[in-house]
């Protein structure tokens, strides 16, 4: 049983808690556009097993969108979706997530005893700085809002924490990511109904998949090229093909195009340059294994529908347990010789790896026990100080 130290919660009832999620007036908006829309899903389902939350909601945010703009969008959700305006006079706790709140709605949100928890699910310290460093477009998240505290998740203590700490002047708690395949399988019953998700193994060559959205420089494909380079290199007959996706705006970049010709895998004809997909129509029909890459964003919800579907993962992340074939930092002839290792395991191995990928799984379950308590815990100690 899920228990939580004692609080001075509002009397007779569990706290109301909302979630804020992005929504844009003009609709067309897909879960798999990024991560923090499943995140946002996956944390209201969590609250929703939570003994001291009563009631749960998604609340839209954006530029002037309303919850009907969001009736298509969040069609699947399992709470009520309400706006600012009824947020602030329902919630006794809102968490800051996909959209951002403005100071002047903290500040009497708080004024009127509610708690301003933001949830921090992206590096944001590498995202400012390069919109400072390059002149991007601004995009910075320090407004002043005084909350009370700042979640993140543990793929970020080293490059993140001590810098919310500082800019927000609140205290950072990190908290665990959450997943399931949820959002997966409707995709799949949607888009291929009657088809599984699922590795096909005893190929005689391996299509590669690199998935990194090459927008910032924490996921990019360029080690994962390098990776299936080196692979290549050492073994001609490994890879059938190389798949390299979310690239087509580099595609003419002088630079990009001067690195890519000089690799083996171009030359031979082995790669191709891709735009965004939809990730279950790609891989049921295009990939069978994934090379991926990060540089302080080791917990990516590619690997988990990766170890879901038994896919071997190549990848460089320490927060994912024993799971996928893992090769260190930047080292992509480490990563060469592990993807080889890969392909020569695998299909023997295949059961192993699942009842290993799954053992991981059930960790990141938004309905487990044991997440459900530490999310709890933070919850109540928001009313302890």
């Amino acid at each position: 049983m899920t228990t939580v130290p004692a609080t001075h919660l509002p009397p007779n009832r569990g706290l109301r808690v909302g979630v804020s999620i992005f929504v844009r007036k003009g609709g067309g908006q897909s879960m798999w556009e990024n991560g923090i829309f499943q995140n946002c899903l996956f944390l209201v389902m969590l609250l929703m097993r939570s003994p001291v939350v009563s009631e749960t909601y998604l609340v839209v945010g954006g530029s002037d969108a309303t919850p009907e703009n969001a009736k298509d969008f969040l069609s699947g959700a399992p709470v009520p979706i309400i706006d600012m305006n009824e947020a602030a006079a329902k919630l006794d706790v809102m968490i800051e997530m996909s959209a951002q709140l403005a100071k002047d709605w903290v500040v009497a949100f708080r004024e009127r005893g509610g708690k301003i928890v933001s949830m921090r699910v992206g590096n944001d310290y590498v995202i400012d700085i390069e919109r400072m460093i390059f002149d991007r477009p601004q995009g910075l998240l320090i407004t002043g809002a005084p909350y009370h505290e700042i979640w993140t998740l543990p793929e970020y203590e080293v490059s993140c924490k001590p810098y919310f700490e500082s800019t927000f002047r609140a205290p950072v708690r990190l908290m665990p990511h959450l997943w399931s395949p949820l959002v997966l399988e409707r995709e799949m019953a949607r888009l291929r109904p009657g088809e599984r998700f699922e590795y096909q193994p005893w190929k005689r060559r391996w299509r590669a998949g690199i998935f990194e959205p090459n927008i910032c420089m924490v996921k990019t494909s360029f080690i994962p090229m390098l990776v299936c380079e080196m692979a290549h290199r050492e073994n001609a007959d490994l890879l059938d093909h190389v798949n390299v996706y979310n690239t087509i705006h580099l595609k003419d970049h002088p630079g990009f195009r001067n690195f890519a010709q000089h690799l083996d895998i171009v030359k031979h004809g082995l790669a191709s340059f891709e735009g965004r997909f939809p990730f279950t129509e790609i891989m049921t029909h295009e990939v069978d294994v994934i090379v991926s890459h990060h540089w302080e964003n080791a917990q990516n919800y590619v690997y988990y529908e990766a170890l879901y579907g038994g896919f071997p993962l190549i990848h460089n992340s320490h927060l994912i347990g024993n799971c996928g074939y893992r090769y260190h930092e930047f080292d992509c002839e480490e990563g060469g010789r592990v993807m080889n290792q890969a392909f020569v395991e695998h299909d023997q191995n295949f059961a192993a790896y699942r009842a290993t990928a799954n053992a991981f799984l059930r960790t990141l379950d938004p309905e487990s026990e044991e997440n459900v308590r530490t999310y709890s815990e933070a919850l109540a100690a928001l009313y302890t100080n």
